[in-house]
C-alpha cells in the first residue's frame, strides 16, 4: 500500500488576529503619553499657569510734577530778583522821600447841641503839605476824605481837592469840615468834663488820599495816602479862640 501523506494542521497566530477589547490601564487612571494618540488630542495635558510679574513703570507723572514746581519756583525767583533790581536802580536815581503833613491852624464856626439831641459841628483846618523830593511830583486824586474823631465818635468830615504838587514844593490847604452826631448829649457833657477838667480837648485827624506818583515821565499806578494826626486843641468853643497846643501827624501810603 502506498504512503498516505500526513496532514499536520496549521495553528494561527490567535494572539496577532485578536484585538483587544479592555483597556490597557485601570479605570479611573491616566494614560501615558505614549497611549491612545487620539485621546491625547481630545484632552490635551493639564497646564499650571503661572502669573506674570511685571516691572513697575517709572513714576512719570511724579517727575513731571516736580519739574513744573521746580521751573514755577526759578521763574518766581528770577521775577523777584528783576523788581527787586528795578527798584533799587529807581530808588538810588530817584532818592525817594515821603511827603510831610501838617495841622497849622483850626477854627471852630459851630460846635452846639441842638434841640433834637445832635451835635451840629463846622470846622475848618489849615493843612500844609510838603513834597520833599527833587525829581518826584505828585498828583493828588479826587475821592479823598479827612474826618476829625474825638475818641472813636467822628465829628465831621470832609476832603481835600484835587491838585498836582511839583517838585521841592509846599502847598497850604484850607479844608471845610462839617458833621452831625445823632444822640450826643452824653457825648456833650463828657466833651464838656474833659475840658474842664484837663483844660483842652484831644483830637485825631485822619487823612485818606489817593495819589499818582510821577517819576519824570512816568506816572505810576495809584496808592493811597494815609495821615494820621494826634491834636490837642485849648476848646471848641466857637467864642474862643482855637489854640492848637499839640500836634503831631504819622504818614504812610497803601497799594
Amino acid at each position: 500500500m502506498a504512503d498516505q501523506p500526513k496532514i499536520h494542521p496549521v495553528q494561527e497566530d490567535v494572539e496577532a488576529q485578536q484585538k483587544p477589547t479592555a483597556p490597557l490601564v485601570p479605570r479611573d487612571t491616566s494614560k501615558s503619553d505614549h497611549g491612545d494618540p487620539a485621546a491625547a488630542e481630545r484632552y490635551p495635558p493639564f497646564q499650571r499657569t503661572i502669573p506674570v510679574m511685571h516691572s513697575k513703570p517709572p513714576k512719570r507723572k511724579r517727575s513731571c510734577l516736580c519739574k513744573c514746581m521746580c521751573w514755577t519756583i526759578s521763574l518766581l525767583l528770577i521775577l523777584i530778583i528783576i523788581i527787586a533790581a528795578t527798584v533799587g536802580i529807581l530808588w538810588l536815581a530817584f532818592k525817594p522821600k515821603l511827603p510831610k503833613f501838617s495841622v497849622d491852624r483850626m477854627q471852630v464856626s459851630q460846635f452846639k447841641l441842638s434841640d433834637n439831641s445832635s451835635l451840629e459841628a463846622t470846622f475848618n483846618v489849615t493843612i500844609t503839605a510838603r513834597n520833599p523830593n527833587e525829581k518826584i511830583g505828585i498828583y493828588y486824586e479826587g475821592g479823598s476824605r479827612i474826618n476829625v474823631y474825638y475818641t472813636d465818635t467822628k465829628l465831621c468830615e470832609g476832603s481835600l481837592p484835587k491838585f498836582y504838587q511839583g517838585h521841592k514844593n509846599t502847598t497850604v490847604l484850607n479844608i471845610p469840615l462839617t458833621g452831625q452826631t445823632e444822640n450826643a448829649t452824653a457825648l456833650a457833657n463828657t466833651l464838656q468834663e474833659q475840658q474842664q477838667r484837663t483844660g483842652n480837648v484831644p483830637l485825631n485827624l485822619r487823612v485818606k488820599q489817593p495819589v499818582r506818583i510821577k517819576l519824570g515821565k512816568l506816572k505810576l499806578m495809584k496808592v493811597n495816602f494815609r495821615v494820621r494826626c494826634r491834636l490837642v486843641v485849648n476848646s471848641l468853643n466857637p467864642d474862643n479862640s482855637i489854640r492848637i497846643q499839640d500836634s503831631g501827624c504819622k504818614f504812610r501810603f497803601r497799594l
